[in-house]
């Protein structure tokens, strides 16, 4: 079975809920979760807002494929209460489920692209992906999660 890498975020409502409740309905509609980070406070990245996030990554297997998953991911969100995904900018969000990696999978299409094409410019991202896969390599940088973490002056810390 492939090994996928999500990356789960939230700033609204009760935060430590919202991501324990995304990782119990990624295990029972996605896959076997094997591994969850650290959870992370940060700012919000792209827009303003005065509520602080709080993410997370989460590896697990999965005999979804990645347009499948991507799927099952957006009506896990809608589910969760998440409301229509906007592709222009970025807002305050109950949950976000985000595909980071899928094996060495490349994917460039409209609908999806893996690896996520931000992963390497979010701290709130690669610092919980480096602590449970320190020496995952990028499929398309070629270099361990813990380098891309040790070229950067990180902005987030742990929370929990």
């Amino acid at each position: 079975m492939p090994i996928t890498y999500l990356s789960i975020g939230t700033n609204l409502g009760d935060k430590q809920k919202n991501l324990s409740t995304a990782v119990l309905a990624l295990s029972s509609k996605v896959g076997t979760v094997l591994c969850v980070s650290t959870f992370y406070t940060s700012k919000p990245w792209g827009f303003d807002s005065e509520n602080d996030f709080l993410n997370a990554v989460v590896q697990l297997h999965t005999e979804l494929n990645p347009f499948q998953l991507l799927e099952k991911n957006q009506e896990l969100e809608r589910k969760l209460g998440r409301k229509e995904k906007t592709t222009t900018n970025y807002t305050d969000r109950i949950i976000d489920i985000d595909i980071l990696l899928y094996d060495n999978v490349v994917i460039s299409d409209m609908k999806l692209k893996i690896p996520h094409p931000l992963l390497e410019e979010r701290d709130f991202v690669l610092l919980p992906l480096a602590e449970i896969a320190p020496d995952l390599v990028h499929p398309v940088l070629g270099k361990k999660m813990v380098e891309l973490i040790n070229s950067k002056n990180l902005k987030c810390k742990k929370a929990i």
